[in-house]
């Protein structure tokens, strides 16, 4: 009986984060969504329905800090989904899905889905040894996707494998909620070809540990020579390297991460919208971008 009201609660809550995105969407285009407004959105001609339908799995369980944003999170991947005719997404705050075995008749196993989203999942989540084998073995032998959304990196602690497949675990978020000065390092990559070379974006960047540019492709970044670094003891890198988006090769797995999207209302802005957007794309294999890790730029800003 709990399990029921808890599954139509949560659909509740989809179901009106589904038109608040909606409504998010006019305001930020000015109109309903169009071909011509959503470019990179857009669903595929009548032609092309015959391409398979991939299947996105999205998980927000959190049993950590739970972030405000986790329903806007969810409910904006389903509709990018709907809105692109691309992919399918089931929505589940709990991780049963999350397994090769067969389960009850009607429910779905990973054998069934093509990319893996944790929506700011936090702590250390109900798997078994056997769930820790089998969605390593989804990424790693399958090459299916995964893509990370802001807490994902604060989730797992006690697994190392996870951290090693996502690239690394949360170290505070130095300057909390801010304006975070970012710095392109790849526009080519297709979840960030529509950010300018230097942009700014309010919202919670964390701080990476066990984290190194030699095991992940960055995309974007903090522009290290406009942060402040004044009497701030959550600053723990010595580096001064923040990264804010990568991409990482795991086994035959594509897995993209970002810090981005702490903010309920960063799932009103149509940039962050596209990044993830064509992030889970790209995670599907249906696009292409890079995962060679490569050091840093030589003319990269420092700290000041």
């Amino acid at each position: 009986m709990f399990r029921g009201i808890l599954v139509r609660g949560l659909r509740c809550v989809v179901l009106a984060g589904v038109v608040l995105w909606q409504a998010a969407t006019v305001a930020a285009f000015g109109q309903a969504p169009t071909a011509a407004s959503l470019q990179g959105l857009t669903a595929p001609p009548p032609s092309a329905k015959t391409i398979h339908l991939k299947h996105v799995l999205v998980i927000g369980q959190t049993k950590g800090w739970e972030h405000d944003s986790v329903s806007a999170t969810m409910a904006a991947i389903y509709n990018m989904g709907k809105t692109t005719g691309l992919w399918d997404t089931m929505l589940r705050t709990d991780t049963e899905l999350l397994t090769k075995k067969e389960l009850k008749v009607n429910a779905k196993n990973l054998n069934y889905f093509d990319a893996i989203v944790f929506a700011s999942t936090t702590g250390e989540l109900d798997l078994d040894d056997s769930q820790k084998k089998d969605l390593m073995s989804f990424i790693k032998e399958d090459g299916k996707g995964f893509v990370g959304v802001h807490a994902a990196l604060d989730t797992n602690y006690k697994w190392p494998e996870y951290g090693e497949m996502i690239g690394g675990y949360f170290d505070q978020h130095p300057w909390m909620t801010f304006n975070a000065p970012i710095l392109n390092e790849d526009p080519e990559f297709p979840a960030t070809r529509h950010f300018p070379k230097a942009f700014v974006k309010y919202d919670e960047i964390y701080q990476p540990m066990t984290w190194s540019r030699d095991k992940v492709h960055v995309l974007l970044t903090l522009d290290a020579s406009k942060l402040n670094y004044k009497d701030n003891p959550r600053i723990h890198r010595t580096d001064n390297d923040f990264a804010v988006a990568w991409t990482h090769q795991y086994g035959k797995g594509r897995v993209f991460y970002s810090t981005l999207g702490h903010t309920e209302e960063a799932w009103e802005d149509p940039d962050i919208l596209r990044m993830y957007s064509e992030a889970i794309k790209w995670s599907l294999g249906m696009t292409e971008g890079s995962t060679m890790p490569r050091p840093r730029p030589a003319d990269a800003p420092n700290r000041p």
